[in-house]
């Protein structure tokens, strides 16, 4: 199969029934025909893209059939709790349809199954309730009213982290060899490789992030992958598809540092740098030069899309955006990106 997925979760449902969150504690990508049966048969799952609400009952007979010690283990707790219990499956990487088929592929994602703009992330936003992120769970923003009342009423007050359709990843899944200084500041669907580093101005969004090792200290955008051995610096950015960048896929290769307060709206190769406070944009136009510093032509960095070993500098005398070959050898500290 080219897509097959399968979670176990628990989560939070408004007054009306409804899903507004999945936590799904170990998703499982690509299972043999064995292990499908094994938790399809218990439910009376068929086909296609579904979510099934579990009963202590299904639990059961989940717990009887599955074999994978991990699995039955997340079965005997969730038997245990009355909290609103699901098992999603995925058999095709359809446009999303449903709240838990939405958390699931976010948290493919996350658990570094699948790569940023390698899943169908189609009709995620309409699956996504805008929801109430607080010190008590998640809740639904309508309902949020009252229970700040009940809070108050208890000489409590009610911490609401943020109101918005993503969670913070931290939440769902702490990935391994990474660190986060500040967590609000990844989004859940984040792609975080091991040896990355998320400073506390880095900002990670859904179906973005970094291979690793790598620093991040700007902003990866949604859609942006950046490879191995790179540098975001400080309040640098990256045009991301949502907003400004259309359909273009931005990257970043290997070995780059984009300067701090920079940013870029084309895709780098390898090995490419850009200068503090210069962004780069597929209109902007580049004077080429050559190994001698001598102009070669003139064109818009959309041209350069892809190249590696190009540093970008702004001409202090002129003010023109300049392109000249990049030998600058670069290294991460490994001291500082040292993860244990």
């Amino acid at each position: 199969m080219s897509f097959f997925s399968i979670g176990l979760g628990v989560g939070t449902q408004n007054r009306s029934g409804q899903w507004i969150e999945v936590y799904y504690p170990a998703p499982i990508f690509q299972p043999d025909d064995e292990t499908i049966s094994q938790f399809s048969s218990p439910v009376g799952y068929h086909d296609g893209n579904t979510a099934i609400e579990l009963t202590d009952d299904t639990i059961d007979k989940l717990i009887s059939s599955v074999e994978d010690a991990a699995q039955k283990d997340i079965l005997k707790q969730f038997k245990a709790s009355e909290q609103p219990r699901v098992i999603t499956f995925l058999a095709a990487d359809d446009e999303i349809a449903s709240t838990p088929e939405a958390y699931l592929k976010l948290h493919l994602l996350s658990h570094r199954a699948v790569k940023p703009n390698k899943v169908n992330l189609d009709g995620i936003f309409p699956q996504l309730p805008n929801v109430a992120w607080t010190s008590e769970g998640a809740i639904d923003v309508e309902e949020l009213p009252a229970r700040q009342l009940t809070a108050r009423l208890r000489g409590e007050v009610l911490e609401v982290q943020s109101i918005d359709k993503f969670p913070k990843l931290a939440n769902y899944h702490a990935p391994s060899g990474v660190r986060i200084a500040h967590t609000a500041r990844v989004r859940l669907g984040a792609y975080l490789g091991e040896g990355t580093t998320v400073m506390h101005e880095g900002f990670v969004n859904f179906n973005a992030g970094a291979i690793g090792p790598g620093m991040i200290e700007g902003r990866l955008s949604q859609g942006v992958i950046m490879e191995a051995n790179s540098d975001l610096g400080g309040s640098a950015s990256t045009m991301g598809t949502l907003s400004g960048g259309g359909e273009i896929i931005i990257s970043i290769g290997k070995d780059c540092l984009i300067g701090a307060n920079a940013g870029t709206g084309i895709p780098l190769g390898d090995n490419c740098t850009i200068e503090a406070g210069l962004y780069i944009t597929a209109s902007t136009f580049v004077q080429v030069l050559d190994n001698e510093k001598n102009p070669v032509e003139m064109v818009k960095a959309r041209e350069l899309a892809g190249q590696p070993d190009m540093l970008f500098i702004r001409n202090s005398k002129t003010g023109q955006v300049e392109c000249r070959t990049n030998k600058q050898a670069r290294e991460l500290n490994e001291i500082l990106h040292a993860h244990n």
